[in-house]
């Protein structure tokens, strides 16, 4: 341990010294036993600041992979494409659609009920009576005029907040203006009977109804199969397909069911950006930094560990059908352990071998469920993870050494207060000093005569 030199001055000045800067400078001495540990604590936050990088790509890789893995990914999306679409659209395919084609004809097309009165020149002329709805084999309802029903206008709202399955509105033109009611229930089902004892009696004339639409339902085939539909939106015909009926025609419209292999490359190549972001997250810590330090993980084991599992993965995973390697999915492995995706060499194999490209990501013991395993076990979100455990044995080190700062801390502030006593005391006696050897002085003077101030 250092010495500290202390430096009183002349004993006989009076001045004394720098009580304060006396204690920093002996304490600074014993400090210094702090400087090991705060270096160690600044290594592993760099450490943690490199896991917790690593750990997030990480999980952005295994999110890209799960994807690929998951039954219900983009492995399973389907699209759809029809032949005629003035005669039919397709609004979706799920992941329960399955591939193949379907051939439709299209006889009629769904009509919605709709009634509607009479021409009233004035809409603001008073209303009395009443209406009676009925929708389809439902009960019939009557809704009576009153004062706050009994114009055009609120004669609609009062219909409507009913809620007895029509939709009433105004419809004007150059005759005048006229309620008209659309069933809520397209199709046959919702045909609606409408009598009408409406008077208008500001005229005394009657206030009568007429039909605009009966309720029908669309008639199609599918795939030789007669079938009717309430609604021109299909979505039970074909398993996993909803289509819109647009018009129609004697001709089959053809409707292709295919998978969706745009997505799944999409995805494919998200899988491989996300790798190589890892490889090379992993790769810079083999070095050094801007200032020619190295990394932070310079040598660690976590670091090797990951980058040996990763590269072995590529390799592993049982085959499915055609398909034993990743590399037949597009993908090349290059020298520096980074990965090169081909769109076009995974659409032929997507085109050629669906099913076993699938097998190969989904099956038990596949590439994708293995490197979907390895990931888990090297991940940051795990309690077994690899990045996990040395987080977690970085911050018992922290704890231990922040707990050794903190007790030093507690002694040096100890120390401080008693040696800031003490040298305060020794302060007191050096500046009482003059005045005692002044004090001696007179008592010489008076005992021998003899004045030190005038005869030395």
């Amino acid at each position: 341990m250092g010495t500290v030199g202390l430096d009183f001055g002349s004993g006989t000045s009076g001045q004394g010294f720098d009580v304060a800067t006396t204690v920093t400078s002996i304490l600074a001495i014993q400090q210094g036993i702090e400087t090991p540990w705060k270096t160690q604590l600044t290594s592993l936050e760099g450490q943690n600041t490199a896991f917790s990088t690593i750990g997030t790509d990480l999980a952005t890789l295994s999110t890209s992979l799960q994807s690929l893995t998951d039954l219900e990914g983009v492995t399973a999306e389907k699209e759809g494409a029809s032949s005629n679409t003035n005669v039919l659209s397709l609004s979706s395919a799920s992941a329960t659609a399955s591939a193949g084609s379907h051939s439709i004809v299209v006889n009629t097309l769904a009509q919605t009920s709709s009634v509607y009165t009479n021409a009233i020149v004035n809409a603001s002329d008073t209303l009395s009576g009443s209406l009676s709805i009925q929708v389809g084999s439902g009960t019939a309802q009557t809704i009576t005029v009153d004062s706050s029903s009994n114009t055009l206008t609120s004669l609609a709202a009062a219909i409507n907040s009913a809620g007895i399955g029509v939709q009433a509105s105004l419809v004007s033109d150059t005759t005048g203006t006229r309620l008209s009611l659309v069933s809520a229930t397209s199709g046959s089902a919702g045909q609606l009977t409408v009598t009408s004892n409406l008077t208008d009696a500001t005229t005394a004339a009657n206030v009568t109804t007429q039909t605009g639409l009966n309720g029908v339902d669309a008639s199609l085939t599918v795939d030789g199969i007669d079938m009717t539909s309430a609604s021109n939106t299909v979505s039970t015909a074909i398993p996993g397909v909803t289509f819109q009926l647009l018009g129609t025609s004697a001709a089959p419209v053809q409707v292709q069911i295919t998978n969706d292999t745009a997505d799944i490359s999409t995805a494919m190549d998200a899988f491989v950006t996300a790798y190589n972001t890892v490889v090379g997250d992993l790769a810079t810590q083999e070095g050094n930094d801007s200032s020619g330090n190295p990394e932070p993980l310079y040598g660690d084991t976590t670091v090797s560990l990951m980058q040996t599992q990763l590269s072995e993965s590529l390799l592993g995973g049982a085959p499915s059908g055609a398909i034993s390697s990743i590399t037949q999915l597009g993908v090349t492995v290059n020298q520096d352990g980074t990965l090169t995706y081909s769109d076009s060499d995974m659409q032929s194999t997507l085109n050629s071998n669906f099913s076993d490209v699938v097998g190969f990501l989904q099956n038990t013991g596949s590439f994708g469920q293995n490197f979907s395993s390895v990931l888990n076990g090297l991940s940051s979100s795990t309690p077994t993870g690899a990045i996990f455990l040395a987080e977690q044995q970085n911050t018992a080190e922290e704890t231990t050494l922040n707990t050794d700062v903190s007790n030093e801390e507690a002694l040096l502030a100890t120390e401080s207060t008693s040696l800031t006593t003490e040298l305060n005391t020794a302060n007191q006696v050096l500046q009482a000093i003059p005045s005692q050897l002044s004090e001696v002085n007179e008592m010489y003077s008076a005992a021998t005569g003899y004045d030190t101030n005038i005869d030395g």
